[in-house]
């Protein structure tokens, strides 16, 4: 099977979504902050923060990814990634964008998960413009997912806008 068929998107809550991996677009230092990083926090309850804190005291570098249990979420595990601030395209954030996506992929592959879900990441306060994230993502998963035959990604979005994006991105990876 394609890769991009294993994948969907969908407007939701990431927080209530049912997965074996769920990730969070996190901030380097990787306490808790705002948008999906804060709601994810808010969810999981302080035990999360607790384990980031005992795990990984110096944080997590942008693209790599750091798993944690999931604590008071509907999964195995967060797959917390640091995406890039967008710095109108010319420091890299391309890259470091894709290997959030690539990292978090082969993290949940290695510990066995059957399926992943998805935010937008870098797209909130990072500043990254959705309309140029959303095929990069898309490609990045797509790509990933060749290594892991077993996983199925789905990108969970907050707003239609923005699920339209992402659907548009991933019907052009299928070629439809």
């Amino acid at each position: 099977m394609p890769a991009f068929s294993r994948i969907e998107c969908r407007r939701g809550d990431l927080t209530r979504e049912r997965a074996d991996a769920i990730v969070n677009a996190a901030s380097p230092a990787l306490r808790g902050g705002g948008g999906v990083d804060g709601a994810i926090h808010r969810a999981a309850g302080p035990e999360l923060l607790a384990e980031l804190i005992a795990r990984y005291p110096k944080g997590c570098a942008v693209g790599e990814a750091c798993p944690t249990g999931a604590h008071g979420l509907n999964a195995r595990m967060i797959i917390h990634t640091p995406g890039p601030i967008w710095r109108w395209g010319g420091a890299g954030e391309a890259e470091a964008l894709a290997a959030c996506h690539r990292s978090s992929i082969v993290a949940a592959g290695k510990a066995g998960c059957r399926s992943i879900a998805f935010p937008a990441i870098s797209c909130g306060v990072y500043g990254y413009p959705p309309d140029r994230a959303a095929p990069l993502a898309v490609r990045a998963v797509g790509e990933a997912l060749e290594d892991w035959p077993e996983l199925q990604a789905r990108f969970v979005l907050f707003s239609e806008p923005l699920r339209e994006l992402f659907q548009a991105a991933l019907d052009q990876a299928r070629g439809a």
